[in-house]
């Protein structure tokens, strides 16, 4: 049953009413920290060793990549269904990550003075790891959020990385996405071989996707070798709604969350209290339902909480989302559930959590770019900037800085 409670709920301690989910990291940092420094000084015969103890699957050099014959021979067993599931899913993600790409800023220059010319370059990542979960269950969809924007964005080497043996609908969302690279090795190995490379494997730039604690655990710890792109924690939703929205609706979409994992945050904040009481009972376990008596007091709630899913299903929804300034991802109206941003609206699924959206945000084209500034500065420029630069270089006393603008002047 929902655990209910009045809003104001205390603004200063969300806390202590949400409980939020942090999860333990102390003993899965440990156990990843010594699988990461047994692959980068072993290599190979550490990911062969590790996915037959936690996978029980024997991996070798033969196998540890999916063949060209092999991949061809599973997409054979494909369901056509899945197939044009997968392609209607894709056409609609590529559309979205392409828009976004012609919303970012290209290459630039400008000109702050005479001689004196400065810019910016846009350029891709050169390589990076995608990692999708595997084992309990398989996640096409995660290839085709990870894949499709690092190939818009011109990412040159994609490779995904999943855990043995990988399902035929992993290996027919990478061919999907023009993705060939595909590495059967999961966990925290995974992570390090992406990071560290081996033998078989090729270190990347950065590294993207969801996972278990030991992959978020790793996943801290090799950043600054490479990039990653969020530790992607417990997942959530709230959803805003009054007397309008309609109870079955609201309770389905508490179920979905909960489906997730025992951890999922599910929050419903209402100004209807016919509508809590009705949906109070059969909510599940790990739901929480707060009566609000003004509206304002759910877009106040929602900015505070910051939630990775939140659904907005009461009158005026677009109005009211349009206040939101803190959310992962917002879906509007009663048609609009969090499953449809999941698998095939075209939006990211990959979002931040744990309040993270007040400063984070989805994975997109974006963070599969990074810029380099570049400075064109000639004989006339220097001149200018000349005494300026070499009264802070004197400032801060670094007299060889001055120098090498002296000889110049």
């Amino acid at each position: 049953m929902m655990k209910v409670f009045k809003y104001p709920v205390g603004k200063e301690g969300l806390g202590k009413v949400l409980a939020r989910s942090q999860l333990d990291l102390t003993s899965a940092s440990k156990a990843s920290a010594r699988i990461l420094m047994d692959v980068k000084a072993r290599g190979d015969k550490a990911l062969f060793y590790y996915t037959r103890r936690f996978d029980n699957f024997n991996l070798s050099k033969n196998n540890i990549r999916l063949s060209q014959a092999g991949i061809k021979k599973d997409l054979a067993r494909v369901d056509k269904k899945l197939l044009q599931a997968l392609r209607h899913a894709s056409k609609n993600i590529v559309k979205y990550h392409r828009k976004q790409l012609s919303g970012l800023k290209k290459s630039w220059s400008i000109t702050v003075e005479a001689g004196v010319k400065v810019g910016e370059r846009i350029l891709p990542i050169d390589s990076v790891g995608c990692y999708v979960p595997g084992g309990r269950a398989s996640y096409p969809s995660t290839v085709l959020m990870t894949c499709i924007p690092a190939k818009i964005a011109g990412v040159k080497r994609i490779v995904v990385a999943s855990p043995p043996p990988v399902s035929d609908a992993v290996i027919a969302a990478c061919k999907i996405c023009g993705v060939d690279e595909i590495y059967q090795i999961g966990g925290a190995q995974a992570i390090g071989a992406l990071a560290y490379g081996t033998e078989s494997i090729k270190r990347v730039s950065k590294i993207v996707g969801p996972g278990n604690k030991y992959v978020m655990a790793a996943k801290n710890m090799v950043y600054g070798t490479v990039d990653v792109d969020m530790p992607a924690g417990p997942s959530e939703v709230l959803i805003i709604a009054d007397e309008t929205t309609c109870p079955d609706f609201t309770l389905a979409d508490l179920h979905a969350q909960a489906e997730h994992d025992p951890d999922a945050q599910c929050v419903l904040i209402t100004t209807s209290r016919k509508l809590l009481e009705s949906v109070r009972k059969k909510a599940p376990r790990n739901s929480v339902g707060i009566l609000a008596g003004r509206i304002n007091d759910c877009i106040e709630f929602a900015n505070l909480y910051a939630p990775e899913h939140l659904q907005v299903m009461c009158k005026n929804a677009s109005k009211i989302a349009g206040k939101i300034a803190n959310a992962g991802a917002i879906f509007i109206g009663q048609y609009s559930p969090v499953a449809v941003g999941d698998y095939a609206s075209g939006c990211n699924h990959v979002l931040p959590t744990g309040g993270a959206a007040r400063f984070s945000s989805p994975l997109g084209v974006r963070d599969f770019l990074k810029a380099c500034s570049v400075q064109k500065v000639s004989e006339v420029g220097i001149k200018k900037l000349g005494t300026t630069i070499m009264t802070l270089a004197e400032t801060e006393k670094l007299k060889k800085h001055k120098k090498s603008i002296e000889w110049r002047l």
